[in-house]
């Protein structure tokens, strides 16, 4: 595996940029939106961090246009470490990528425009359900009510394969 370069990320409400800020922290890797991807030469070799909505990590897809991507962490409303299979079939992530999911939380003051259209959407399709499963339930109380979970131990499958593959 090449060396990384550099953290790259996508963040709507502030969570994943958290994330981005502690793998660059740990890794000694600049960190860059990637907004500024111009910073990065073309082909360089980073971590990809974006958030989760519907499995799609976002801005994955421009992502592996312009870079080479070694890890991606999807930060998302699932529990860490949870629907990781689902998420690679969905963004069609390569075996030879390392992925995880980390919880990040829900911040309804901070979503815009059709995000914050969908998340209503799904709260009421969600209310409406009889037979709701436990994790459904703590999904929708999540959604409705909003919450934070960044946390540096969310990251620590992360940081072990970090450390594992001498990156």
């Amino acid at each position: 595996m090449s060396k990384v370069n550099a953290v790259v990320y996508t963040s709507n409400t502030g969570h994943t940029y958290e994330y981005a800020k502690m793998v660059a922290e740990y890794t000694g890797l600049p960190v860059y939106s990637l907004k500024e991807k111009n910073k990065l030469q073309k082909n360089s070799s980073v971590i990809y961090m974006g958030w989760l909505f519907a499995g799609t990590v976002k801005g994955y897809r421009k992502a592996i246009k312009r870079f080479k991507v070694a890890a991606v962490i999807g930060v998302g409303l699932c529990g860490t470490g949870e629907l990781t299979e689902k998420v690679r079939i969905s963004n069609l992530i390569p075996e030879n990528v390392a992925l995880f999911t980390v919880q990040g939380g829900m911040n309804h003051g901070k979503l815009k425009g059709i995000n914050k259209l969908m998340i209503n959407a799904l709260m009421k399709s969600m209310s409406g359900k009889s037979d709701m499963s436990k994790e459904e339930a703590e999904r929708l109380a999540l959604l409705r009510q909003g919450g934070y979970f960044v946390s540096r131990d969310n990251l620590a499958d992360f940081f072990k394969w970090y450390n594992t593959n001498n990156i």
